[in-house]
């Protein structure tokens, strides 16, 4: 069965759809235009719809012809606080914010399923559409949570999809088991004394304390973690100084790490911190560190992967496989996945360009084979 006819019977009113989405685009907790567009959809359709939930989410509750399994479906709404450069005639309206992860393309592949369910309801049990404030490293998932999303609208199992421009087009890929990174965000700032740049006697130099520091977290890994398990720290940012001639009185570090063992994350945080402070101590200046633990693992039921490769060869045949290798990217699925057991899988399209690259472009012609697997997921689970 390949893509689902009535689904690829509005093909183009999806591609019309995700490049409104992507022409608006909305950063995490500010998604109000996203989240009534959505909302109105789903309305529109004979959903019954529940704003507000967890801040700007929208859930949508729809129910089949049959009794069977409460099924939940997510996407997430939120884009990313960058520019883009790609000169679409659809692009980014708003300087500085941009779809450039395909989260636009994850909503209305949402939406597609949730307008063909909507219109045929000839699956058993009842569907959960979530959509998803966010995602990027804010917490939306644990927002949700915390109004009670799964209190309030109980689902046997729950599955999400993100796109991938790394995979060939309409592949299907998902690791049962252990697949995604658990993260942490970290800042540190050096409080230190400025002086002239050509007398550092009289300095307690931040920069020269932030560059030995860098140098020093990049031992963690390497000599602290088990190099059976995959971890991983980078420092993305070093903010200093503002002249040649101008030892500054403070630098600020930032960056992330990664880990698949939540104890290899409580150890990687206890010698960033340790290392700070004894840092602190030869270089006598004042270290300051804050860590937000921002993603969980994400952890595939394993019987759950399997079923979505079961849907999705509905759709794609052969090319859907739980082959996908483990990554070292986050995603805060993982957080809702704690509380109901399910899976999320990725989905190939053309294009080429990386996630979160100034030049990234989504490729519209997978919308209508993302809205099929979800609507197998649902007319083949649901039972």
């Amino acid at each position: 069965m390949p893509v689902i006819n009535r689904i690829a019977s509005y093909a183009d009113d999806l591609t019309a759809l995700r490049q409104e989405f992507h022409e608006h685009p909305e950063i995490g907790f500010q998604e109000v235009r996203t989240s009534a567009k959505v909302a109105s959809l789903l309305a529109g359709w004979g959903i019954a719809v529940t704003r507000g939930v967890g801040g700007t989410g929208v859930v949508g509750v729809l129910d089949g012809a049959r009794p069977g399994r409460t099924i939940g479906l997510r996407a997430d709404m939120d884009a990313l606080p960058m520019d883009e450069e790609t000169n679409l005639p659809y692009r980014s309206r708003t300087p500085g914010v941009f779809h450039g992860c395909g989260h636009d393309g994850h909503m209305t592949m949402l939406l597609g399923a949730a307008r063909y369910l909507a219109e045929t309801r000839d699956f058993a049990g009842r569907v959960v559409f979530i959509f998803q404030p966010a995602e990027e490293g804010l917490g939306g998932a644990r927002a949700m949570l915390a109004d009670g999303l799964f209190d309030r609208f109980p689902c046997d199992e729950l599955y999400g999809l993100h796109n991938s421009p790394y995979s060939a087009h309409s592949q299907v890929s998902i690791r049962p088991g252990k697949a995604q990174a658990g993260a942490a965000f970290f800042d540190i700032t050096i409080a230190g004394r400025g002086s002239h740049g050509a007398m550092p006697q009289m300095s307690a130099d931040p920069i020269a304390t932030g560059a030995a520091l860098v140098g020093e977290l990049q031992r963690i890994v390497s000599r602290n973690l088990d190099p059976t398990h995959p971890g991983v720290l980078s420092v993305t940012e070093f903010h200093a100084g503002t002249a040649y001639n101008v030892i500054p009185a403070q630098a600020v570090l930032r960056g992330t790490f990664r880990f698949m063992e939540t104890a290899d994350g409580d150890l990687i945080e206890a010698r960033l911190r340790r290392i700070c402070a004894g840092m602190a101590a030869a270089q006598e200046v004042g270290i300051d560190v804050e860590v937000r633990r921002v993603f969980d693992v994400l952890v595939n039921d394993p019987d759950r992967a399997l079923d979505i490769v079961a849907a999705a060869r509905d759709v794609v045949g052969d090319r859907a496989a739980a082959d996908a290798d483990l990554t070292m990217g986050s995603e805060d699925m993982a957080d809702l996945l704690r509380v109901v057991p399910g899976a999320f899988f990725n989905l190939g399209h053309d294009g080429g360009v990386p996630l979160h690259n100034p030049g990234f472009l989504f490729d519209d012609s997978i919308l209508p084979v993302g809205a099929s697997i979800f609507a197998r997921i649902v007319e083949t689970r649901g039972v």
